[in-house]
């Protein structure tokens, strides 16, 4: 079976990381071997689920399931290692200080070495990735089209030879979709609806894939919004508590119309009344499509 990559990005503070954790735990339930990816120098998972240490090599996570925290310094030092094979000769390349400072401003090196690294399982280049299935904790929405523009854009600056070969390679992954998915976390709310409707856009145009939508942190309720009017007439906290569940019920309707307009998948998740971070994966996953 091919490997499938997921990214999960959205408008920051939208709840994509605990959303990309529920969606890594379903797929590892389906039996597949799941790594759950992170992007960045400090891990949300390792304080989430009070793990000891979430680093660059993976550590388990739950049955099936690992996760790792991945830096563009760290996935071009192993590419590096790979390459050259010899540790010591990738080590002195990296500790060269004119290299450090090349490494540090050169445009795009850093994106291209994460997405070289999400994408070398299907592109069967560099260290082996042994999951059936990558899930991607990714960027917010613009730093994560900044990502995505990497490859072309290093691709127009270096036409010829071994790193335009593979930009090109990178981008026909990210471009296929029976390989890659693209899920945009949003809230009910008007700036980050108006920010997934834009991501949506700018994800076609990049990728020519549609992604899916997850509308997060939906109240739900069985009562219509003509009984909670009614109810909220009152002027006891009963009548509070259903004003406030009409106002986010309008919402979230108002939002869902709203969605439907552009995606063509459109997915509510339940706002998880926990603080057990387990128990909230667990919900989200049964709400998956």
């Amino acid at each position: 079976m091919d490997q499938e990559i997921h990214f999960v990005t959205g408008k920051g503070g939208v709840g994509k990381s605990v959303v990309a954790a529920a969606l890594a735990f379903k797929m590892s339930q389906k039996g597949q071997r799941v790594l759950l990816v992170e992007l960045g120098d400090q891990s949300f998972y390792k304080d989430y689920f009070r793990l000891p240490r979430v680093g660059f090599a993976p550590v388990s996570l739950a049955g099936n399931l690992d996760v790792a925290l991945w830096t563009g310094a760290e996935c071009l030092r192993e590419y590096a290692h790979h390459l050259l094979k010899v540790e010591r000769l990738a080590n002195l390349f990296f500790e060269n200080p004119v290299m450090r400072t090349f490494l540090n401003i050169a445009p795009a090196l850093s994106e291209l070495a994460i997405l070289g690294k999400i994408t070398s399982g299907p592109r069967k280049h560099g260290p082996a990735l042994p999951y059936d299935c990558v899930v991607v904790d990714a960027y917010a929405t613009g730093h994560f089209l900044a990502l995505l523009d990497a490859p072309s854009g290093m691709g127009q600056v270096v036409q010829f030879g071994p790193m335009a070969e593979q930009s090109r390679s990178i981008v026909a992954v990210t471009n296929d979709p029976g390989i890659c998915r693209y899920h945009v976390v949003t809230l009910p709310e008007d700036l980050p609806i108006k920010e997934s409707l834009e991501l949506r856009q700018g994800l076609i145009a990049k990728t020519g894939i549609e992604p899916a939508v997850l509308l997060n942190k939906v109240l739900k309720t069985d009562i219509s919004l003509e009984e909670l009017q009614k109810i909220s007439e009152g002027l006891d906290d009963e009548a509070q508590f259903a004003g406030y569940l009409k106002f986010q019920t309008a919402k979230k309707e108002e939002a869902y119309r709203t969605l439907s307009n552009e995606y063509q998948v459109v997915t509510e998740l339940p706002f998880v009344f926990s603080m057990d971070p387990w128990e909230i994966i667990k919900e989200l996953q049964g709400a998956l499509p």
